[in-house]
């Protein structure tokens, strides 16, 4: 009777296994509506290679602010070059509003942005991007609002000019995606009248009913011209859906080149709002597939990419330790 009880408990554990690795290994197809958190065992090799993906999309896409990398009592930092050490993960388990309001790199770097969707309404806890750790944005883009302040500069774009925050060139990648989308707007009624006016750039404040401040509040991010159902707290889902499918593409497109995310893919939706991401979009074009592990951690990334091998160096170097 013993061998009998074993026996269906051992049956018992392998399904349970079994089950959880499916929950931690979605097929591609599923990336776009991932909720993932490997945050449970992170000595397993998903976790590690994870987290080693997301420090290369930081280090790769802020080149002059981050230093190093440091792993102390299974604890991995983000050295900033202002002496800053910036937390991965501090092993919390969270919903996603928690997330949302109490962002760790981790919980940032989590959802996958889809960079090749229909225009269709993300599910209400898939909101790539808009989680945002906010000891890492002010280590960035100044820890105060007067700091902040001397990093903006006025930009001339073919719709105004606008302040922007100058550190790590977002001033210059938004005056690039406005220059493109002004060319080809005066052709184009509906592009034109989905971009002018726009609401603006840089706002210093907290986003409404919670204590963390907007993203205009670093000067990284535009909203363009206003229609009432392109907010989640305005327009019901199916309001803003309808607002989704006449809303052009190429805006979108445009503003993804130049390394802004947009909060129409996020389940909360934020139609107008475009938001300087850098890091979110090196993730969507080099890991939106899930880990093979036929392959090195860094995946396909060509190597020949300024600097990626020696941030590659820097991070095996950090997780050997």
């Amino acid at each position: 009777m013993k061998k009998v009880l074993a026996t269906i408990l051992i049956i018992i554990l392998f399904i349970g296994c079994g089950n959880k690795k499916d929950i931690q290994s979605p097929s591609a197809k599923e990336y776009t509506s991932l909720k993932v958190t490997y945050t449970e065992n992170s000595n397993s090799d998903s976790y590690i290679i994870t987290a080693k993906r997301d420090i290369l999309c930081l280090m790769t896409s802020y080149p002059d602010y981050i230093k190093d990398i440091e792993k102390n009592n299974n604890c991995i930092y983000i050295v900033m070059k202002s002496k800053e050490k910036i937390l991965y993960d501090d092993k919390k388990k969270k919903s996603h509003d928690e997330k949302i309001l109490n962002a760790d790199i981790q919980d940032m770097m989590e959802q996958i942005y889809p960079l090749n969707t229909e225009n269709k309404i993300m599910r209400e806890d898939f909101d790539p991007g808009r989680a945002r750790c906010y000891s890492f944005f002010k280590a960035i883009y100044g820890n105060s609002k007067s700091e902040i302040e001397k990093n903006l500069i006025l930009v001339k774009t073919p719709f105004g000019r606008f302040n922007f925050n100058k550190n790590n060139n977002a001033a210059l990648y938004f005056e690039n995606a406005l220059k493109e989308i002004g060319n080809i707007s005066f052709k184009n009624k509906n592009i034109r009248r989905n971009v002018i006016p726009l609401s603006g750039t840089f706002n210093y404040r907290n986003i409404a009913g919670t204590n963390n401040l907007s993203a205009h509040s670093f000067g990284i991010a535009v909203d363009l011209s206003v229609n009432k159902n392109d907010y989640w707290k305005w327009a019901s889902r199916q309001d803003g859906q309808k607002r989704l499918e006449s809303y052009p593409k190429e805006i979108v497109s445009i503003f993804e080149k130049n390394n802004f995310i947009w909060g129409g893919k996020w389940g909360h939706f934020d139609i107008m709002h475009y938001e300087y991401r850098p890091e979110i979009i090196f993730k969507a074009k080099y890991f939106s597939e899930k880990i093979d592990n036929n392959l090195a951690w860094y995946g396909s990334i060509p190597l020949e990419m300024q600097g990626i091998r020696n941030y590659i160096e820097i991070i095996d170097r950090a997780f050997s330790n």
